[in-house]
C-alpha cells in the first residue's frame, strides 16, 4: 500500500496545528474532518489564552481572527430567585501583550485550516474515518468508508469522544461521569452595545461564567462571552448527573431556564439568536487521560482529553495546540528515523511531561473531585443568597446587628462537618 507521511483525523486546533507543523517541515500531510469545514462543529466558548501557545504557532498567532481580550472576569452566583455577582477588572489587561481572547472557532478553525494549506497540507472535510489500519502491532493507516488510506503516522485529534484511540485500544468504553453535554447559543448584537453594556472600550471583552440553581444541584455551570459583534451564551452539565436524576431533565429545558434568568437577560436582551448547538465534552481531568500513543499513532487534544476546568478558569484550547504541536514534532523524528514504532513514539508523552500540558493536568488531577460537590451548586449559593438578604434586607420593627445576621447563616450553612469536609477537599486544588 503506498502511504503518505501523516494522516490527522480531525480538524479541531490539536489537528490543525500538528497539520502546521508536519507541512512546515516538508512532510506529506493530509487531515480528515468530519464536520463541513474545520470548526463547524466546535462548541466551545470559547475563550484562548495566548501566552502558553505563542511559541507552538510562531510567526502566525499574531496574526489570528480573535475576538475581543478580555479584561473584565464576571462570576455570578445563582440561586432559585437571587443572585450574588463579583466583577473583577484589571487595568493591566488592557495593554498589549493581552492574556488572553474570546474566540469563534468556526473563523479561528477556518484561519488556521487556511495556513495548514498554504503549508501544502490537504485538508478534507466532510470525511468521517470508519476505522484504522494495522499491520502486526502498528497503525498504518485508516479506513473511510470503503476507502483505505495508507500512512507511516496516524495523529488521533478526533474530540472528546475519540473512537479513534478507542479502536487502538487506547482507552477504555465510555463512562458518563467523565464527560458533560455543552450547549451554546450565539447572539448577534451590533459592538457598540456590546461596549455599552459591559462597559468596554472598543476591542475589550468579558468572560462571564455562572454557578448554582441553573444546573439543578447536578455538576455544570453557564458562561457568557463577549465576541465582536455577537455574545456566546451556553450551559455545561455532566451527563452522569443527567442520567440520575430521579426526574429526569432534558439539558436543553435547562439551557431555556438559563436564557430566561434576568441575570442573563440584561445582556442578551435585543439579540438576535442566530446559532444553536450541542456538544460532548470531557471533565474527567487527569484521570481520565488515555494511553496517548502506540505504534504508528499518536493521541492529541481533547481526544487525549486534555481539558482542565478549574470553576473559575476552563482550560482546553491551549492544550490542544501545544500537544498538536508536540505530537508533530515526534512524528516528525519518527519519520527522519524510520522508526514508528510505539517505544520510540513514546517520547511523545516524555515531552507532554515537560511541558505545561501534562504538568498543568497533573497539578489540578483533583480538581474534579472537588467540583463535582453538590454543596457547590445548591448550599453555598443558598447560603450567600440568605446572607446577603439578610444583611440588605430592612422591615418592620427592630434589626439584629450584622454580625449576629451574618453568624446565623453562618453557623446553618459552612459550621458543621460538611462544611468542614468542604474547606478540606479545597486544599486539593
Amino acid at each position: 500500500m503506498d502511504k503518505v507521511d501523516a494522516i490527522i483525523v480531525g480538524g479541531g486546533l490539536a489537528g490543525l496545528t500538528a497539520a502546521y507543523h508536519l507541512a512546515t517541515a516538508g512532510r506529506q500531510v493530509i487531515l480528515l474532518e468530519r464536520g463541513d469545514a474545520p470548526g463547524s462543529k466546535n462548541v466551545t466558548g470559547g475563550r484562548i489564552y495566548v501566552d502558553p501557545i505563542k511559541d507552538y504557532l510562531p510567526g502566525i498567532i499574531a496574526e489570528a481572527p480573535f475576538e475581543r481580550h478580555v479584561v473584565k472576569e464576571i462570576i455570578t452566583v445563582l440561586d432559585d430567585d437571587a443572585s450574588v455577582q463579583l466583577e473583577y477588572a484589571n487595568d493591566r489587561w488592557r495593554s498589549e501583550p493581552y492574556m488572553s481572547y474570546t474566540v469563534l472557532r468556526a473563523t479561528f478553525d477556518g484561519w488556521l485550516a487556511e495556513k495548514v494549506s498554504e503549508k501544502g497540507a490537504f485538508v478534507i472535510p466532510k470525511k468521517k474515518v470508519d476505522d484504522l489500519l494495522w499491520e502486526e502491532d502498528r497503525v498504518v493507516g485508516i479506513k473511510a468508508g470503503d476507502e483505505e488510506i495508507g500512512a507511516h503516522i496516524v495523529i488521533a485529534a478526533d474530540g472528546a469522544l475519540s473512537f479513534m484511540a478507542e479502536k487502538a485500544g487506547l482507552r477504555k468504553p465510555l463512562e458518563p461521569r467523565n464527560y458533560a453535554v455543552a450547549i451554546k447559543e450565539i447572539y448577534r448584537l451590533d459592538e457598540k452595545t456590546i461596549d455599552d453594556r459591559f462597559g468596554l472600550q472598543p476591542g475589550e471583552g468579558t468572560a462571564n461564567l455562572f454557578v448554582g440553581a441553573i444546573t439543578r444541584g447536578m455538576f455544570g455551570g453557564g458562561f457568557l462571552y463577549t465576541n465582536r459583534d455577537t455574545l456566546s451564551l451556553g450551559i455545561v452539565v455532566g451527563i452522569g448527573d443527567l442520567i440520575q436524576q430521579k426526574d429526569p431533565v432534558a439539558a436543553s429545558l435547562l439551557m431555556e431556564e438559563f436564557a430566561a434568568r434576568p441575570e442573563v437577560q440584561r445582556w442578551i436582551r435585543g439579540g438576535e439568536l442566530k446559532e444553536y448547538a450541542a456538544h460532548i465534552i470531557s471533565e474527567a481531568g487527569a484521570g481520565g487521560i488515555p494511553k496517548l500513543y502506540t505504534g504508528g499513532m499518536l493521541v492529541a487534544g481533547d481526544a487525549a482529553g486534555f481539558s482542565l476546568n478549574l470553576g473559575l478558569t476552563v482550560r482546553g484550547m491551549e492544550f490542544a495546540v501545544a500537544s498538536g504541536a508536540i505530537a508533530a514534532g515526534v512524528a516528525d523524528e519518527a519519520l527522519a528515523k524510520g522508526d514508528l514504532s510505539a517505544a520510540f513514539l513514546s517520547r511523545y508523552e516524555q515531552k507532554l511531561k515537560e511541558s505545561f500540558v501534562l504538568s498543568d493536568m497533573e497539578t489540578f488531577r483533583h480538581a474534579r473531585d472537588v467540583l463535582e460537590n453538590k454543596r457547590l451548586f445548591t448550599v453555598y449559593p443558598k447560603f450567600l443568597s440568605e446572607l446577603l438578604a439578610a444583611l440588605f434586607t430592612i422591615g418592620k420593627g427592630k434589626k439584629e446587628p450584622l454580625y449576629t445576621s451574618a453568624k446565623a447563616a453562618v453557623r446553618k450553612y459552612i459550621l458543621n462537618w460538611e462544611g468542614c469536609k468542604d474547606l478540606f477537599s479545597v486544599r486539593k486544588m
